[in-house]
């Protein structure tokens, strides 16, 4: 889900919260600590639903392309060989 949609997602369900709140005869500070709580809950449930997409998907191909040119590099050197990210001007 992108993050308009889920933006315009929560403004609804605010809303409906709040409808709620006012038909049901809630004060205007229990409304407010409804809102909160419940954005609150909104937000935790759609970062954890980014973090399980994020840890579920498979390595793009250029994650494959750096961790191979990774070890070839590491073979390449030789056992007493210094390696420095410095080059030399000569």
């Amino acid at each position: 889900m992108s993050l308009p949609k889920f933006v315009i997602g929560m403004v609804f369900a605010l809303a409906i919260l709040v409808a709620w709140s006012y038909f049901d005869g809630a004060s205007l500070s229990t409304t407010v600590l409804r809102v909160i709580g419940c954005a609150v809950l909104i937000q935790i449930g759609y970062f954890l639903l980014v973090y399980v997409m994020i840890a579920r998907s498979a390595p793009t191909s250029a994650d494959r392309a750096r961790d191979a040119e990774r070890g070839l590099g590491a073979e390449k050197a030789s056992e007493g060989e210094k390696l420095s990210a410095r080059r030399s001007v000569h």
